[in-house]
């Protein structure tokens, strides 16, 4: 239903012409091409003194494994083994996702001095350049290119298997947001993005609402299209409290979603719907819809589940949009009572020592769903499995800031899971041991992302205050009224 999916490769057609409108801004202040710029950070925004040398570092660190998984081309690809001796080397494949980490990473990068403003416009303006060459169909992007030379993928690198070309909605979303920074932190690109932007209609992906068939006219997001055929998937993405949400955002922002389609996905399933629990909850209308406002409750917390129970489900969409900020007492409240449950899950339920649970590179290779199936709506929804991933503590920072920096302490320490040239690897088996080889793209985005926002509040999600967001959005959100 709801997730980033790396191994089904899917498919997908599309639809549309409704830009999405960047709003005119002046560009953010950014170092002077320096190899380092100090900065400071102001304690009440979050930062203590004591911590920012740390976080700096582990921001530089991941930054470095962007850097290098990122090819001449201009693409990001989709991960790196960096066991090896000498230099890591960047896998075959990549996705828009993937891509949207390199341009959201490299912004960072210069917002917080690690790189200057001249190489960030140069790098920048590379990878735009590579975006432009990629094939697309009705305005976006398939889901698996080749690293190398933007070709799109027809066998898979690793074992020949065929790929079908594919439509994600998730994740063409991912790309969108990078290229919507890209243009705001560098208004030289803001036309070609503004070109390139003019053809993505979200509604390509979006299945009106029926009230007389909400089944077959749900008002949400298709998971995408087969090109090749233009058949859809089966199922919409229907969870409120997923990443998919981003792309509901993004439509909605652009006017290519009605406002309504907010209300028509689901904070729990129907209480008659089997599920993971039997949510409580009542209906109740909201712009002239009604809807099922239900609730889990997890160690006597209530709080608004994921499909599968992982922590960037919930908590990536915010990097980017301050749903904590706009709605307060609703995704404020859900958000900080999810990381305590994730936190407690590792702590005392498991017992493990440390916690942090999203989907990541198994450890002993492969990839795989990682969560707290409890709190996700899935019957048999993803199970932590002793293995933690460090890019789910940094999603934690603006809720459990203490708690996450030295969960992430003794990570690195306990199992030597940081690597001093490129910051955390992707994933460690705490029972056993066993610390991943890899380094992925869409979770050092994330680490990325979160550190920004630690660090520099507000540097990334500047395009996503304004405009659409601020008028379609943002009244959305100010009326969700969570029943926890």
């Amino acid at each position: 239903m709801d997730r980033l999916d790396r191994r089904t490769l899917l498919t997908a057609a599309g639809a549309g012409a409704a830009a999405l409108s960047l709003p005119a801004l002046a560009a953010p202040a950014f170092a002077s091409d320096a190899p380092e710029a100090s900065t400071t950070e102001n304690p009440a925004q979050g930062v203590h003194a004591s911590d920012t040398p740390l976080l700096r570092k582990w921001f530089r660190d991941t930054h470095h494994s962007i850097e290098a998984l990122t090819t001449d081309f201009g693409l990001t690809a989709d991960k790196a083994n960096i066991s090896v001796a000498g230099r890591p080397v960047p896998s075959r494949n990549t996705s828009p996702t993937n891509i949207g980490c390199g341009l959201w990473s490299t912004v960072a990068a210069a917002g917080l001095g690690v790189i200057g403003r001249s190489t960030m416009q140069r790098r920048l303006a590379h990878m735009v350049a590579a975006v432009e060459k990629l094939e697309r169909h009705r305005g976006f992007w398939l889901n698996w290119y080749d690293a190398y030379d933007g070709s799109v993928l027809t066998t898979w690198p690793e074992n020949g298997t065929p790929v079908r070309p594919f439509l994600s909605s998730v994740d063409n979303a991912w790309l969108v947001t990078g290229l919507v920074i890209a243009a705001d932190a560098d208004p030289r690109q803001r036309r070609r993005v503004d070109r390139i932007l003019a053809d993505a209609d979200w509604s390509t992906f979006y299945t009106p609402y029926d009230p007389t068939d909400p089944v077959k006219g749900p008002g949400q997001l298709r998971g995408g299209f087969w090109t090749d055929t233009g058949e859809p998937t089966g199922h919409h993405y229907g969870a409120l409290n997923t990443e998919p949400r981003m792309a509901s955002y993004l439509g909605i922002a652009d006017g290519s979603l009605p406002t309504d389609h907010y209300w028509h996905m689901l904070r729990t399933m129907l209480p008659e719907h089997e599920q993971e629990q039997k949510p409580q909850g009542s209906y109740t209308t909201v712009d002239g819809i009604r809807i099922w406002n239900g609730h889990y409750t997890h160690r006597g917390r209530k709080l608004i589940p994921t499909w599968g129970g992982s922590m960037f489900e919930a908590l990536m969409v915010p990097l980017f949009v301050p749903e904590p900020e706009w709605a307060r007492r609703s995704w404020g409240v859900t958000h900080q009572r999810y990381v305590r449950s994730q936190i407690e899950h590792g702590l005392l339920e498991e017992k493990y020592g440390y916690w942090g649970f999203s989907p990541a590179n198994i450890p002993e290779g492969g990839y795989s769903e990682y969560g707290v199936d409890v709190i996700g709506m899935q019957v048999e929804g993803y199970q932590s499995r002793s293995v933690v991933t460090p890019h789910a503590a940094f999603l934690a920072l603006p809720y459990a800031r203490r708690e996450a920096i030295a969960n992430l302490k003794a990570i690195a320490h306990d199992f030597g899971a940081y690597d001093e040239r490129y910051g955390f690897r992707d994933s460690v088996n705490v029972k056993t041991g066993r610390v991943s080889d890899f380094v992925l793209a869409l979770d050092q985005g994330m680490i990325i992302a979160a550190l920004a926002q630690e660090l520099r509040p507000g540097l990334l999600q500047r395009p996503f205050r304004t405009g659409g967001f601020a008028t379609r959005v943002k009244p959305l959100l100010a009326k969700e009224r969570f029943s926890i």
